[in-house]
């Protein structure tokens, strides 16, 4: 039931509690496959406007096609130059 733009989704608020958690939306955690005991990477965002959670096995993703990304740009850098 959250508002909708271009594959991302505001599913509501969440309120810092007293001792710094944070509970996710019921309907978050269902569409995005959290479940208790994930590892999720907390990320500053904005200038420090905001955060980025990001579950464990995407940030490993990210960090694979970066990696891949930049050798690839070693390889050019080493043909051309």
């Amino acid at each position: 039931m959250g508002l909708h733009h271009d594959n991302k989704k505001l599913y509501g608020t969440a309120t810092i509690g007293t001792k710094g958690q944070v509970v996710i939306p019921a309907d978050a955690r269902e569409d995005l496959g959290l479940k208790p005991g994930d590892k999720l990477y907390v990320i500053n965002a904005m200038n420090k406007g905001g955060v980025v959670l990001l579950k464990e096995d995407m940030l490993e993703d990210m960090v694979a096609h970066m990696s891949e990304q930049i050798e690839g740009f070693r390889a050019f850098k080493e043909k051309n130059t």
